[in-house]
């Protein structure tokens, strides 16, 4: 296999995995910004290998060789490096220090997770050439693993705010451009990922064997038919509606395209007059516009109807923010992370907790309106507990089966009189719309407050470990604090 590698330095390599979002496209590779003939031979082998093997799409190994690993060896550069073997850990460090003195071309500093996929490029070319050419890397470890500040604390997940969602709903009535319009409509419905989303093919859409209809995709990062979904009735109309759109640009499509969802005729550039698929760049400027160096040229879903932020700003809207708001709200509804994690078809629940799970319960800390508080449990009536049914149970066992450690479930059980998993797990329920407390329990909040800054102030592991703990803090101090209030008005 090595001896079929491309001895030039300019590679024109071919995505041939018909499964890829790429399928057919050419990369073009450039090896000869690496001076150095050692570092080069390995980084073309990784290369080679690593395409060969379809260990990565070639779309993510262009970009780690062609833009990511080009400041790794700028850094080689300036400091004379001119072998990998010799490479040590003060080596790293270096070059996180250097990367940290990066201005992108915007004229802004990178990104902590712009700069770790620069060391991560580096470290996956050394780590494959411990195993296939040893001569050639470190055979020590040289990375710590925690080269960045942040490299491994939880996401800071970026939905889309309630007040801004609506506004959107409301717009997709005017909206003339269908791919927008229903293309939004299945984002929400599904979760799916946009470059997902855009392969959809006209057979995507089937009946329900009881009743509706699913949706099956083929999700291209975890490369697998993801099993059919159930999906509501807009969304299969959606569908509907863009088969009905492309139905004569079918006829004008190539057998290649025609069974896709998302094509268009190009208006202009090389291509112009061509049936095509329909890219993510050209999805993006029809949500978001495109700006040119700092001047709005095209604009956008967001400019057309006017959808500004909280700041009276055009808001930032991507195609992936309706994934993590179908994730966060499915787990502000409850919703099991198992179940969450199939959604979005992650490959463990950890990936989906460390992603999406402590995110809404920030939000929630943010809307402190939906923490449940009275002050007398005896006076509980229907304005709490909307279901009478409920509500005579709850008056029956308020100080039984209802009573928790802090304050009170008004329906710890479901329909099947399963209890509810939340309460087994002896997990607190502050944020849970079935949750109440009262002053008599303003104590056990103030305790378990104390306990949870008394490990903060104590934290030793980083910010990973703190994340876990801040936004429980963040609500019991406005419990604390609104319970308080309630007792001094009572006195």
């Amino acid at each position: 296999m090595a001896s079929k590698m491309p001895n030039e330095d300019r590679w024109e390599l071919i995505d041939n995995d018909s499964n890829s979002q790429h399928y057919r496209k050419k990369f073009k590779f450039d090896f000869s910004y690496i001076e150095s003939d050692s570092i080069k031979n390995v980084v073309k082998a990784y290369a080679w290998r690593t395409y060969r093997k379809n260990n990565l799409t070639l779309n993510s190994l262009y970009g780690y060789i062609n833009s990511h690993f080009t400041k790794v060896i700028d850094f080689f550069n300036q400091q004379q490096i001119t072998t990998l073997k010799e490479l040590t850990n003060n080596d790293v460090d270096m070059l996180v220090s250097y990367l940290n003195t990066l201005i992108s071309p915007k004229g802004k500093s990178y990104s902590i997770n712009s700069k770790k996929i620069v060391i991560d490029t580096l470290k996956n070319i050394i780590r494959w050439g411990q195993l296939y050419m040893s001569n050639e890397v470190p055979k020590i470890e040289i990375f710590t693993g925690n080269e960045y500040i942040g490299v491994n604390k939880k996401l800071k997940i970026d939905f889309i705010p309630d007040e801004v969602l609506e506004k959107i709903n409301k717009a997709l009535v005017n909206e003339k451009n269908p791919y927008v319009k229903y293309g939004i409509i299945i984002l929400q419905s599904t979760g799916m990922r946009i470059g997902d989303m855009l392969k959809l093919t006209t057979d995507s859409v089937k009946p329900h064997l009881i009743s509706g209809y699913t949706l099956t995709w083929y999700d291209h990062k975890n490369r697998k038919e993801r099993q059919p979904m159930p999906i509501p009735n807009e969304c299969a109309i959606a569908v509907e509606k863009l088969i009905e759109h492309t139905k004569e640009l079918k006829e004008l499509a190539d057998c290649k395209t025609k069974d896709y969802l998302f094509i268009h005729k190009v208006l202009n550039g090389k291509s112009v007059g061509k049936v095509m698929r329909i890219n993510e760049g050209r999805y993006g400027v029809w949500l978001n516009g495109h700006i040119v160096n700092g001047n709005l040229k095209v604009k956008g879903f967001v400019h057309n109807h006017n959808i500004l932020d909280t700041n009276s700003q055009y808001y930032n809207l991507t195609a992936h923010q309706f994934r993590r708001t179908l994730a966060t709200d499915m787990l502000s509804k409850g919703t099991d992370l198992k179940v969450i994690q199939e959604v979005l078809g992650h490959s463990s629940p950890m990936t989906t907790k460390q992603s999406y799970a402590d995110v809404k319960d920030k939000e929630r800390a943010i809307v402190f309106k939906n923490i449940g508080i009275i002050g007398n449990i005896n006076k509980i009536d229907e304005t709490v507990i909307s279901n009478k049914k409920d509500l005579i149970w709850f008056k029956e066992n308020k100080d039984k089966g209802a009573r928790l450690c802090d304050g009170y479930c008004t329906k710890p059980f479901n329909d099947k009189n399963e209890i509810c998993g939340r309460i087994l797990k002896r997990q607190k329920c502050y944020t849970c719309s079935r949750y109440i407390t009262t002053p008599e329990y303003l104590q056990a909040h103030k305790n378990h407050l104390v306990e949870l800054e008394k490990q903060l102030e104590g934290n030793i592991y980083g910010d990973h470990y703190a994340e876990h703990f801040l936004p429980t803090i963040e609500i019991l101090r406005e419990i604390v604090k609104r319970l308080e209030e309630m007792q001094d008005g009572n006195n």
